[in-house]
């Protein structure tokens, strides 16, 4: 029985392989291999794949968090509102901007951070906050940009997971000041390796970052801003994010396919879905909670399919961080609960079939 895998990066990028492979061969031959045509190229599409007016190229995903924090001069003494349960990106780039994090707690039933939380966090006067579009289901990112009005704090989208989730006719980060991407290859718009961007319709932010992700530099060797870094997105990466953006919306939608699939067919008493679905979710990752998690782990590998848990330490339980003081009771026991089924376009019918299969006949006899 071959084993299913949480995402099986290689069969996704069959289908575009030519392209992917010309894509990379023109850039070869250009000799051109940072900051040159593809990646104006690329910038110039994904702004207009988002309905902005900009977007900028940089190294990696955190990157493009903390650019965006230091874009809008957040430094020491800073509180950037966030949540615990994402990874810890947004706390690794207030951390290094030398600003801290204000955690919120999330709604369990959509694992998103709750309205409830923000509005009390916004008594508290963050100067930012980071909102995370999580396994690529857009936040209620209505009723935070609503309830922040009036207020000083910005508020940036962390996209990392949410590559073309619309709400209406609106593109998951073009709702906040600014919105931040990873084309990390796992992502639904994968590079071959690192990259990122940063998403503005303000056109000074983004002649800002432009500046910031090169060292501050306004022009060669001149450099005009303090908090600059190296952080391009270089010329190859760029080429095959060209190649794939045309695909990106169809491969979201099989993705979409998938989870329904789940959703229908996986009747256990132990195995519950949070709210998701419609167009402002693209199913980045396929999450589930069940409080028998070690045991359908076991159960899962011993029917030759993967599993994860995504994330299995939240933010401010980490050894370097952690603080006793900060109570987020649901994002605690979801960590405890939560569950990462394999889900990527390139699974066939009955590979998730066999995740259904196995899920239904989880034995509750052995918990």
């Amino acid at each position: 029985m071959t084993r299913i895998l949480i995402n099986d990066i290689g069969r996704q990028l069959a289908n575009h392989l030519p392209d992917i492979e010309s894509a990379v061969l023109t850039t070869m031959r250009s000799g051109q291999f940072v900051l040159g045509p593809k990646v104006s190229e690329f910038e110039i599409a994904f702004a207009d794949y988002c309905g902005v007016g900009h977007a900028v190229g940089v190294g990696n995903g955190t990157d493009a968090l903390e650019i965006a924090l230091r874009a809008l001069d957040i430094g020491p003494g800073d509180r950037v509102l966030t949540v615990a349960n994402a990874g810890g990106y947004a706390s690794s780039a207030i951390r290094t901007c030398g600003a801290t994090p204000l955690y919120v707690d999330v709604d369990e039933s959509t694992m998103q951070v709750s309205v409830t939380a923000f509005a009390k966090a916004l008594e508290l006067r963050p100067h930012a906050a980071i909102i995370t579009h999580l396994f690529g289901k857009l936040a209620p990112i209505d009723h935070l940009i609503s309830m922040a009005e009036g207020t000083n704090m910005a508020l940036i989208e962390d996209c990392a997971q949410a590559h073309g989730a619309r709400l209406g006719k609106r593109s998951a980060g073009t709702f906040g000041v600014m919105g931040c991407f990873s084309f990390y290859p796992t992502k639904n718009l994968g590079a071959l390796g690192d990259g990122g961007a940063v998403i503005t319709n303000d056109p000074y932010l983004a002649e800002k970052i432009k500046s910031l992700r090169q060292y501050g530099w306004q022009a060669k060797y001149q450099v005009t801003r303090s908090g600059g870094r190296n952080s391009r997105l270089d010329e190859m990466q760029a080429a095959v994010l060209l190649a794939r953006l045309p695909s990106l919306d169809k491969n979201n939608e099989r993705r979409r396919e998938i989870a329904d699939e789940y959703r229908h067919g996986i009747r256990h008493p132990y195995i519950r879905f949070p709210d998701r679905g419609g167009r402002s979710d693209v199913v980045h990752l396929l999450v589930i909670q069940c409080k028998h998690r070690a045991a359908l782990r076991v159960h899962l590998e011993s029917n030759d399919i993967a599993s994860d848990i995504h994330y299995p330490q939240p933010d401010h339980r980490q050894p370097a961080y952690i603080d006793e003081e900060i109570l987020l009771p649901v994002t605690e026991k979801l960590v405890s609960e939560i569950l990462t089924l394999p889900c990527y376009p390139a699974m066939t019918g009955s590979e998730v079939q066999r995740v259904i299969e196995a899920c239904n006949g989880f034995p509750i006899h052995d918990i």
